[in-house]
């Protein structure tokens, strides 16, 4: 069974790792090998466990994380949608992605926007996203990224 739950502090690494696996899995070709490897350097406690004090969740079969997923209310962005590569091709994204969509909802926000991934853009469309034009995704620790900015009406 599939569940969605808030993350907490002691979860950080966890949620790191399911991003690295995801990373290193999905965005071959997408990227070059030493952009993921510099996007996967470091630690949870680089930083990525501060996201645990935001709208972050880990998407669960049989209690063990197999997804994450985050609302940034102060930026109407939705982020960090990741399922490891095991699962992959069974919906979990899309269901982490109808869970942070109807938060937003819950919680007033009218539109929400992203920066996908090259390998994401097309998933993201098929929910009902719009944007086409490539950008540079400055990422906290520099590193720059191709992405395609993306919005929804909700």
């Amino acid at each position: 069974m599939f569940e969605i739950r808030r993350a907490q502090p002691h979860d950080a690494q966890t949620a790191f790792d399911i991003r690295l696996q995801a990373i290193r899995h999905q965005c071959i070709g997408a990227y070059t090998a030493e952009q993921m490897l510099a996007w996967t350097a470091g630690a949870a406690n680089d930083g990525y466990s501060d996201l645990m004090e935001k709208h972050f969740y880990l998407g669960c079969i049989q209690g063990e994380p197999v997804a994450t997923g985050m609302l940034d209310l102060n930026n109407s962005e939705i982020g960090a949608i990741f399922v490891l590569p095991g699962f992959m091709g069974e919906g979990i994204g899309l269901k982490m992605l109808d869970h942070l969509e109807c938060l937003a909802r819950e919680l007033g926000v009218k539109e929400v926007n992203l920066d996908a991934t090259l390998n994401a853009a097309d998933f993201y469309r098929r929910c009902g996203f719009v944007g086409d034009e490539p950008a540079i995704y400055h990422s906290p620790s520099g590193l720059q990224l191709a992405c395609v900015p993306m919005a929804k009406r909700l």
